[in-house]
C-alpha cells in the first residue's frame, strides 16, 4: 500500500505560478511511477505528466511547456511546477502512484485560477 498526500493548491491569479507537492509513504514508494492528473469542474479527469523512479518523464500533449514534473526520491516526494496559469487550469489536482497492477491516488488539492 502507498499513501499519497498532496499539498500546495490554492487561489492564484492568471499568469501566476504554483508548485504542488505529493508525499508518498509506504513500502517501495520510491520505486513507483508517479504522476499528476487533474479534474476540471464538470469534466473528466485528465492526464498531466508522469515521472519514473529514474526520472524519465511523459507529459500530456497540452501540458508540456507550462508544467514541469520532478521528484525527490530521498523524501519520496513528487512535485508539479505550474507556470503561466490560466483560468482553464482550475481543477482538483491528483497525485498517482503506479507499480505493476497497483495504482494509488491521493485525495486531491484544489487549484483555482481567478482574478
Amino acid at each position: 500500500q502507498v499513501q499519497l498526500v498532496e499539498s500546495g493548491g490554492g487561489l492564484v491569479k492568471p499568469g501566476g505560478s504554483l508548485r504542488l507537492s505529493c508525499v508518498a509513504s509506504g513500502s517501495m514508494a520510491s520505486l513507483y511511477v508517479m504522476g499528476w492528473f487533474r479534474q476540471p469542474p464538470g469534466k473528466q479527469r485528465e492526464f498531466i505528466a508522469t515521472i519514473s523512479a529514474s526520472g524519465g518523464t511523459i507529459y500530456g500533449t497540452s501540458m508540456k511547456g507550462r508544467f514541469t514534473i520532478s521528484r525527490d526520491n530521498a523524501v519520496n516526494t513528487v512535485y508539479l511546477e505550474m507556470n503561466s496559469l490560466k483560468f482553464e487550469d482550475t481543477a482538483v489536482y491528483y497525485c498517482n502512484a503506479r507499480g505493476g497492477v497497483d495504482s494509488f491516488w491521493g485525495q486531491g488539492t484544489q487549484v483555482t485560477v481567478s482574478s
